[in-house]
């Protein structure tokens, strides 16, 4: 059975929606810097292209067995995944109709928009970073608070967030698309009903499911390729499993290195913009003010408050998961920058000074695991190295240019270095106070 599960996913995948991939010259002109915008101006809206289209497992790297446990194959069919991508793109969606899910989620931008804090209908700009959508299918938790598990409660929540999409309800959205004759037709053949909603959310997942993506150097490097990346990513996998400390995060298990998602599906506080908010009477006034399970009002609250530092405490109340954020997969991160769940970063070597100096001295819910690392500055670009060999093939322009451009920041600007806490002792931690 498993066997033949496995078949008709890769034939769904691979031949159903495959599309001969140009080079990725072809593909990638490079993304380049997002816009700046108005006050009050929604960012422009993306396009679908090439690199919008589902991706084939076809792939170097391409976990099919874990694919096998993540996707129906039923979901999986050309009419709905069809469905889905044009519904991802669609602005009628949202309240005004100049946002589409697209437009925090930019093929272009490997599925983020490039800005700290994603800006949304009116130019409302939240409190968070938006994620990459590739390989969101295997995500076990969706947001960066984990707030909700499938896909499709993960395509309901922007519709309806006054600083995203901000329809009324996903009724109303569903309103302004139902009366559309093409519409119609794509709903009837995808699920042999008229326009509803639970079809237009399972289109939308539908289609985020066959966003994998590898083919990365990294990849050919572990399929045997020698030389598929440099000494340098070389020695930054070392680290990045023995020093560097990276795999107690990222992978899933402490002793075991993982080559293929890079993530725990597991939520930790790493010290990221903790100080700059007074977070125990934050989360005593979360406990007031949002009742337990309510996942509308969580999300409204992660997104548009400043009780967005929380992290999983809104979702779990549980003291230890205050300013805790879920771990995030490393495949593209050179491209899916600023980085963290603010975007308060902006090139991968002020993420690696901050592990470097194991943040957060202040902070009393600080993850266990983070303490300096005494990485030296050649170890430190090896990391790096290591990290922009992640890049699928589709965004190799992109991250020639990204990779550039974030070492040239890094020669005149390094905000978050701090030799002497980096080669120091571990500091200890103050007492979490009561809430």
């Amino acid at each position: 059975m498993m066997r033949a599960t496995s078949l008709v996913i890769l034939l769904l995948l691979s031949n159903t929606f495959a599309v001969v991939a140009p080079r990725a010259q072809e593909q990638d002109a490079g993304a380049g810097a997002p816009p700046a915008l108005a006050p009050g101006q929604a960012p422009p809206l993306p396009k679908p292209g090439p690199l919008a289209q589902p991706r084939s497992s076809i792939q170097v790297g391409f976990p099919t067995v874990l694919t096998e446990y993540v996707i129906s194959p039923s979901t999986l069919r050309p009419a709905r995944v069809a469905l889905g991508q044009k519904l991802f793109f669609e602005p009628r969606l949202s309240g005004d109709g100049t946002v589409s899910c697209a437009t925090c989620h930019d093929p272009a931008r490997a599925f983020t928009d490039g800005r700290p804090l994603a800006v949304g209908i009116h130019g409302r700009v939240g409190q968070r970073n938006a994620p990459t959508v590739l390989n969101a299918l295997y995500n076990k938790t969706q947001f960066w608070d984990g707030r909700v598990d499938t896909l499709e409660q993960q395509a309901a929540l922007p519709i309806t967030n006054p600083f995203e999409m901000g329809s009324a309800s996903i009724g109303d959205a569903l309103s302004r698309i139902a009366g559309d004759k093409d519409y119609q037709a794509q709903f009837m053949q995808a699920f042999g009903r008229d326009v509803n909603e639970q079809d237009m959310l399972s289109a939308i997942a539908a289609y985020e499911r066959t966003l994998a993506s590898f083919d990365s150097p990294f990849d050919h490097f572990i399929a045997g390729d020698g030389n598929a990346i440099s000494d340098s990513a070389r020695r930054g996998w070392d680290l990045f499993n023995a020093k560097a400390r990276c795999h107690l995060c990222h992978a899933l298990t402490d002793n075991q290195p993982d080559a293929t998602l890079f993530l725990d599906s597991d939520f930790h506080n790493v010290g990221i913009g903790i100080l700059r908010h007074h977070v125990v009477p934050l989360a005593q006034q979360a406990e007031r003010e949002l009742a337990k399970g309510h996942v509308t009002g969580i999300d409204t609250a992660a997104i548009t408050s400043e009780m967005s530092v929380l992290g999983r405490f809104l979702v779990t109340r549980k003291q230890d998961d205050i300013a805790s954020f879920k771990t995030p997969g490393l495949r593209n991160v050179l491209v899916t920058g600023p980085y963290f769940h603010d975007g308060s970063m902006q090139t991968l070597w002020d993420v690696m000074d901050h592990y470097n100096k194991g943040d957060g001295i202040t902070n009393p819910w600080l993850d266990k695991d983070m303490q300096p690392l005494a990485l030296t500055e050649p170890e430190i670009d090896d990391m790096v190295a290591f990290l922009a060999s992640l890049t699928s093939a589709q965004y190799k322009v992109t991250g020639d240019q990204e990779y550039a451009r974030q070492l040239a920041l890094s020669k005149v600007n390094r905000p978050q270095r701090d030799t002497a806490r980096a080669f120091g002792p571990k500091p200890k931690q103050p007492e979490p106070p009561p809430l």
